[in-house]
């Protein structure tokens, strides 16, 4: 099969903050209408029952006391979940016991791994802007990695060169920052 999709009209060197910019102000619009939603239920709260257990099944999940409403499941939310797992395990988020973020070069790159899978199986599936998302956001994922990678090994050279034992292989788990 041949594939149809015409060739992305973003030119190569176009700046990278750009994709970050636009997921984030994504993200935050997204945050927002849901917290309008959140307060309109608030004003509007049934009562207690069974209007609650229908609320229940209907897609809220409770969160500590708190109803919240999940997002669509549609293309961003699982590009988001799949691109959020990826920089988790590249240090972005912090380790909620110790506040460190926490690496794992082996787990980054499986993730990354794992959106060039749904590149490669849906090619010919999407719509221009979801190919374009979905290439601009492996290209930066990889980018950062290779960023992540040099880092790392130069931390592991440093430390090795002061005597001492790194915080932690490549290959063998989390290490910590």
């Amino acid at each position: 099969m041949a594939d149809t999709t015409p060739p992305s009209s973003t030119p190569p060197s176009s700046p990278k903050l750009i994709i970050d910019s636009d997921w984030k102000s994504q993200a935050q619009a997204e945050k927002d209408r849901l917290a309008a939603k959140e307060a309109e239920k608030a004003k509007a709260a049934p009562a207690p029952g069974a209007a609650g257990a229908a609320a229940a099944g209907a897609g809220v999940a409770a969160t500590g006391g708190h109803a919240q409403q999940l997002p669509p499941a549609d293309w961003q939310a699982l590009l988001g979940t799949m691109v959020s797992q990826t920089l988790m395990y590249m240090g972005a988020y912090p380790d909620p016991e110790t506040g460190r973020p926490i690496v794992s070069l082996e787990y980054a790159k499986f993730h990354i791994d794992l959106i060039d899978v749904l590149v490669q199986k849906t090619k010919g599936n999407l719509t221009e802007q979801e190919t374009t998302d979905l290439t601009q956001v492996l290209s930066e994922l990889r980018m950062r990695y290779v960023e992540l990678s040099q880092a790392v090994a130069k931390m592991y050279a440093a430390q090795m060169a002061k005597g001492g034992q790194p915080g932690g292989a490549q290959g063998a788990g989390p290490l910590q920052m």
